[in-house]
């Protein structure tokens, strides 16, 4: 595969196992990385997990956990049990669950920090009592999350530049809301094209619709990679 391949991670946001397995044998010649979410995982429990790591696919699990603390590092181990290589929890739930969840991890499973939702606007953060800016928040939940020994973070393509400005290295970058070109953006609010997000400092690059949605998601990674040679 090549490098630009390696920093893709497809998005199985599919209602069952048979049509997230379906994606994986059409686009694992093309992608290793991919993301199970909340819908799938829901519907088909850890044996997902298991089926595409049986393929030979990495896998990042994105349920977003936000507990009290010792719940949250027990959903960390099983995590780790079942082999998945990222995990994602809310940053909003603290320091203390954040340690607690970083001292449970295991296999090198890399733990990422979910700052700001990239649905998100100023306005929806009001409606919760947050008065400070999109930018200023996810500032605020990275360098929590750094303090307490977050792997990376899950951040807007739109926060890429700022968080390297503020912590160079120290973290990785997961983005999401990424669209190419020819794509709609859908509810995402701050999206930016896959060569955009990668030139800003991006590590890794998060594609659901324009691919899943596409009748050939092969070929849909195909002008994906195509745009990033």
């Amino acid at each position: 595969m090549t490098k630009a391949a390696n920093k893709i991670i497809v998005a199985l946001d599919v209602p069952t196992k048979e049509a997230a397995l379906k994606l994986v044998e059409k686009l694992r010649d093309q992608i290793a990385f991919f993301k199970i979410g909340l819908q799938l995982y829901t519907a088909e429990g850890p044996e997902i997990v298991r089926a595409v790591s049986a393929r030979g696919s990495k896998v990042w699990l994105d349920l977003k956990l936000h507990d009290i603390p010792n719940t949250v590092a027990r959903a960390v181990e099983s995590a780790g049990r079942v082999g998945v290589q990222m995990l994602t929890i809310h940053l909003s739930g603290g320091s203390e669950m954040v340690r607690a969840a970083t001292a449970a991890r295991v296999n090198n499973m890399l733990l990422l920090g979910v700052t700001v939702l990239t649905s998100a606007t100023e306005e929806a953060l009001r409606e919760i009592g947050i008065q400070d800016k999109v930018d200023d928040q996810v500032s605020r939940l990275a360098k929590l999350g750094i303090e307490a020994g977050i792997d990376g973070v899950v951040a807007s393509p739109h926060e890429i530049k700022p968080l390297r400005r503020e912590f160079g290295d120290k973290i990785k970058i997961v983005v999401p809301g990424i669209r190419p070109s020819w794509s709609e953006p859908g509810d995402q609010k701050r999206t930016m094209t896959p060569r955009e997000a990668l030139k800003a400092g991006a590590d890794y690059l998060v594609i659901g619709r324009p691919i899943i949605a596409n009748a050939q998601p092969d070929e849909a990674v195909a002008k994906i990679l195509q745009e990033l040679t």
